[in-house]
Parts: C-alpha cells; structure tokens; sequence
C-alpha cells in the first residue's frame, strides 16, 4: 500500500469559510498599490471607508456612515439616496487628508446595474475621488425621485428636494 501525499481535502482560510473575504479579489485589489474604497450595507445604512494595506493590518483613513449624515439633517436609510451621500462626504473627507484616487472594493456584494455600492463610487467620484468608474447610473434614482413616486413614508415627496440641499452642503464645504 502507498503512503498518502497530501490530505483527502483542503481546509480553505477561516474567512473564506464564513464568507466574509474572496482571497483572489482583495489580493488583485492591495496589489494595486492604492487605497481602496470600501462600500458596504447593513440592515439600516450604508457605510464607507478609505482603507490603506499596512503590513500589521489595513489602516482605515476616513470612514463615513449614518452619524455623519444624521448631523448635516438627512433621515438615514439604507437607499440609493443615502449611499451616494455618504460617498460624497467619504471623497470629501479623503481629498481633504490628501487621498486623490482609489480603487472600488465591493467586497461581497453582487455588481448589478444601479447598486447601492455603485451610488456610493458616484457620490466619491462627483467630490473629485478618482475612481476607476465609469458612473452610468439612473440620475433619477440617486435624486430619490423613486422614493417620492412610492410616497409611503411622511417626507417621501420631500426627498429630492432634502438631497439636492444637502448635497450642495456638503460639495460646498
């Protein structure tokens, strides 16, 4: 009988297994050199960070989620609306600590056509990020025109009007 050259399976790395990392994804992603723009959704919000590789552990330069927004006077949800808003304050935060371009980590999440983590890439594109996207998405939908065509929630008609106020804040300041 022949001896055994290796185990009868491979054990993959322990985030692989829970799901939370693609190895060959955020390899191509650090091997690029650039600070990476992070783009992820929870249950109530969307969050953005600027995360620089370093050797003992990536280091978070700017991250932006709902408290940010909730002092400037936007009502947080997790929509379209709200993602492209936090990108604009996550590119305006980098450009003011010195960061001028990035590369776009979704991680997980699925790229399909109008995406909460592709208004997100827009919003940090439109404050001067330099991003490696082409920002083909639905005006419409970044504005909250869809929100205030549903009308269930109490401002639902207000939406457009409340982004385009507070995204002149933001661009202004």
């Amino acid at each position: 009988m022949g001896r055994a050259t290796s185990p009868a399976y491979k054990m993959s790395f322990r985030r692989r297994r829970e799901g939370k990392t693609v190895y060959e994804k955020r390899l191509a992603l650090v091997k690029s050199g650039k600070p990476r723009l992070v783009v992820r959704r929870s249950n109530r919000s969307v969050i953005a960070h600027i995360v620089e590789f370093g050797e003992k552990g990536d280091k978070t330069v700017v991250s932006v989620g709902k408290k940010e927004l909730q002092k400037l006077g936007w009502e947080v949800r997790r929509n379209t609306p709200t993602a492209y808003l936090v990108g604009l304050l996550a590119g305006k935060e980098a450009l003011a600590k010195g960061i001028k371009e990035a590369v776009l980590d979704i991680g997980l999440n699925t790229p399909t056509k109008n995406a909460i983590v592709f208004a997100a890439a827009k919003g940090a594109s439109d404050a001067g990020l330099n991003l490696n996207f082409n920002g083909e998405l639905d005006e419409g939908r970044i504005k909250g025109e869809h929100i205030a065509a549903h009308g269930k929630a109490k401002n639902a008609k207000e939406v457009p009007a409340l982004f385009e106020e507070l995204k002149a804040k933001i661009l202004k300041a």
